[in-house]
């Protein structure tokens, strides 16, 4: 995991096909096998995502880039937080296709510096989860 001046960028390899990690960012019962306990996603450009994390916690924005199997973007806020809020920053996920598998890179972009170490803490738990995951459903 890498924290820049504005943004954090992760990279993680998956022993699955792009299309089915591809799913786990487009696809609501896929997304909280790893992350959070509801979603709610559009996987088109201006189309919702929204993700409950738990009781204090609901991400909201939407999906700005759609190429299937290839990239994604996404915009990224928290219901309720001034720093960070609905739709104020930016998640960009890149999928490719290597030799084991898929590999994951992941930036997440314009987040305020009070707010890089938090986010970085929140990729490198819930990223490991997603390898599991996916994994799991590919095996």
């Amino acid at each position: 995991m890498t924290v820049l001046e504005d943004r954090v960028e992760n990279e993680v390899t998956i022993a699955a096909p792009r299309e089915l990690v591809w799913e786990f960012f487009t696809d609501a019962d896929r997304l909280v096998q790893w992350k959070g306990r509801t979603a709610e996603l559009d996987p088109r450009p201006g189309g919702t995502y929204r993700c409950t994390i738990d009781d204090r916690a609901v991400v909201v924005g939407e999906y700005l880039s759609v190429s299937p199997y290839d990239e994604l973007s996404f915009s990224w806020g928290w219901e309720g937080d001034p720093l960070v809020p609905p739709g104020s920053s930016t998640v960009t996920v890149t999928l490719t296709e290597v030799s084991d598998g898929t590999l994951v890179r992941l930036v997440h972009t314009g987040l305020p510096h009070p707010r890089l170490g938090v986010h970085d803490a929140g990729w490198t738990h819930y990223l490991p989860v997603l390898v599991t995951a996916a994994e799991s459903t590919s095996s």
